[in-house]
């Protein structure tokens, strides 16, 4: 898969995040919002990165679970 679909697949999942692809190859994701103290003291981060597409996905949902936030529901 092109890293482009992995970029959109990954944006749809989490439209909280910006998702991109360093010019070095990384994978990496920032907030939209600041974080709030409660997500600081749950060990959330403003910014993560990863050596790939599948490693940062697992980092999202990671910082979703940290933070309590819903998975969001999906259409059938």
């Amino acid at each position: 898969m092109s890293f482009d679909r992995h970029l959109a697949e990954i944006a749809r999942e989490f439209p909280d995040w910006t998702i991109w692809r360093s010019d070095a190859g990384r994978w990496w994701a920032t907030r939209h919002h600041p974080l709030t103290s409660a997500q600081r003291d749950v060990g959330c981060a403003m910014t993560i990165d990863a050596d790939g597409p599948e490693e940062l996905r697992e980092q999202l949902h990671t910082q979703r679970e940290r933070s309590g936030e819903a998975e969001p529901e999906k259409d059938t």
